[in-house]
């Protein structure tokens, strides 16, 4: 469920925060008020494609956070905990900003998530149904997605389905890749086990060719690091100059009168701290002399294998981190192909065997789409009765190929419909008119509702096209809905706001100049208002004031 929505610098909201409860919520408010706005940050939230075009004229950037109740589903969790997200307290937290630039940033309870996954959460939480959902029944290939959506069983099935599907394809993509260019295949394959070979014999370490640098610079420049040392040396503790010597006495000196005064106390610890550093520095050198060697040999070792590294890089990638990368890829297709590499009768063997698998699977979800087709059938038919479309019939009609596979199995479906007693039954998408499929789309949603575990359900003027008792009756179905899950309802119809639960009204007005959408909560004689206003028009009248009432006391008889 939605709790809190929060939205800044967005269109033509400068700032918005409202806050939701369950059941049916409704916004209203006059055409071009910012109705949509509030469901375009919604879709947002759940994954929808941004743009800057979003972002409110002066603003650097747009920010919209909702805060949402976790349903009781083991996927959502599943797949929160696969992206990283913690889950606490059965609550999300999804935030998105979006930038001039055309950048996006998305976080899920603070975590940085990819808009794939924003996605992938956001769908199981937000369910919105507009009017251009209306054009998924239009196209009949979407007719498959919502029947096989119908039943967990032919969801499970098509999952199966399409992994046995997956495995025919890549199988018959290689073996067709094989028999069109075998000599292609058999260069590709022996470039391949040369390059694995050819990095793999070289052993590459990460970090290595940064230690063998150093090496060959200590090495080139022996002679010089050796003087510089030998020099410094005798500087520091020499025959001729002996400076520690001289340090250590004037330490000494110094030692005796260290305690006559604060100053001279500190003079004398500076000393003897430079005396002891410098001692320590001579030491080092010292050992840096007896331990340094020249090796011709090693010097020569660290070029070769510099020069290894370097081929390697120049055909591999720019780095030791780069080869491995290309080396991680051609094993696996070698591996792929090697795998592959026995004759062309074999390879057809595991293309056919795939493919009966697949096929066994493909026929068993046809059989059980034809089951559940019926019954979906039914279940629209009684739910097109309440909608006043009692002398529909609703057909799921199939085309099935009992051989050639494709993505939906062995099946192609389209909904047929008739809308009237007498008349012939025809394709969906040609038969219905604008408002019968408002009412089609309804009754799938009601259906498709009752198990899905979605959160919230947002309906944006689906009511458009109906009035008089066609209204009434999708205003009962929307809030029938609403009983199962937390409906947020953008309407033009008395009859849809009446029976809602609760009720937002939109406005826009002009502030220093600019125009700015507010929404505000209505309390019982506010509704009377607005809904008055929704049924006669600019000027409220006692009549529909009265009407109004009348409205909100028949709907709240429904409710209960």
């Amino acid at each position: 469920m939605l709790r809190e929505l929060m939205i800044r610098d967005f269109a033509i909201i400068e700032k918005l925060d409202i806050n939701f409860e369950s059941k049916m919520t409704v916004l209203t408010g006059e055409t071009g008020a910012g109705k949509s706005i509030v469901i375009d940050a919604l879709g947002l939230l759940a994954g929808g494609r941004g743009s800057q075009e979003f972002i409110r004229k002066g603003a650097n950037k747009a920010v919209l956070q909702g805060l949402f109740s976790l349903p009781q589903s083991v996927k959502i969790r599943h797949d929160a905990e696969e992206l990283g997200i913690t889950v606490d307290e059965d609550a999300l937290i999804i935030q998105r900003e979006l930038y001039r630039n055309g950048r996006s940033v998305c976080r899920i309870n603070n975590t940085l998530v990819t808009l794939t996954a924003l996605k992938k959460i956001g769908n199981q939480l937000i369910d919105i149904h507009g009017q251009n959902e209306h054009q998924m029944l239009m196209s009949p290939e979407n007719h498959i997605v919502l029947l096989d959506k119908y039943s967990n069983k032919t969801m499970d099935l098509k999952l199966k389905y399409d992994k046995l599907f997956s495995i025919y394809r890549d199988k018959l993509k290689i073996l067709k890749k094989r028999q069109s260019d075998e000599q292609k295949w058999a260069q590709r394959l022996d470039m391949l086990r040369f390059q694995v070979q050819e990095i793999t014999d070289a052993n590459l370490i990460q970090g290595e060719e940064e230690e063998l640098e150093i090496k060959k610079q200590r090495l080139e420049n022996f002679q010089n690091i050796r003087e510089a040392l030998s020099q410094s040396y005798e500087l520091l503790s020499g025959d001729e100059v002996d400076f520690l010597g001289h340090l250590g006495d004037a330490v000494e000196a110094i030692q005796k009168i260290g305690d006559l005064s604060e100053d001279l106390h500190n003079i004398s610890d500076n000393l003897s701290n430079a005396f002891y550093m410098m001692q320590d520095a001579a030491h080092d050198i010292s050992n840096e002399l007896d331990v340094m060697e020249w090796n011709e040999d090693e010097l020569n070792q660290a070029n070769q294998r510099l020069d290894v590294i370097k081929q390697l890089e120049h055909k591999y990638g720019n780095s030791i981190e780069k080869v491995m990368d290309y080396y991680n890829r051609i094993e696996k297709e070698l591996a792929q192909m090697q795998s592959t590499e026995e004759d062309s009768e074999n390879q057809q063997k595991a293309v056919d065997s795939a493919y009966q698998d697949a096929l066994q699977i493909a026929k068993s979800l046809s059989h059980e789409r034809v089951r559940v087709a019926k019954q979906l059938s039914k279940e629209i038919e009684v739910q097109l009765r309440s909608l006043y479309m009692d002398k529909a019939r609703f057909e799921v009609r199939f085309t099935t190929d009992k051989e050639i596979l494709s993505n939906n199995g062995l099946d192609n479906v389209e909904f047929y419909i008739q809308t009237n007693q007498g008349e012939a039954s025809g394709p969906l998408a040609k038969i219905a008119s604008g408002g019968e499929l408002s009412r089609i789309m309804l009754a799938l949603k009601t259906i498709f509702s009752q198990d899905k575990n979605l959160t919230s359900i947002i309906f944006d003027e689906v009511d458009t096209g109906v009035s008089g008792r066609v209204a009434q009756a999708m205003a009962e179905k929307i809030s029938q809905i609403a009983q199962l899950s937390q409906v947020l309802c953008i309407t033009h119809l008395p009859q849809v706001a009446a029976i809602s639960d609760h009720h937002y009204l939109v406005t826009k007005k002009v502030i220093k100049g600019r125009t700015e959408t507010t929404v505000a909560k209505l309390d019982k004689e506010q509704r009377i208002s607005e809904i008055a206003r929704m049924l006669a028009g600019t000027e409220i009248t006692k009549l529909s004031l009265e009407h109004a009432k009348e409205l909100l006391e028949m709907a709240e008889k429904i409710r209960n």
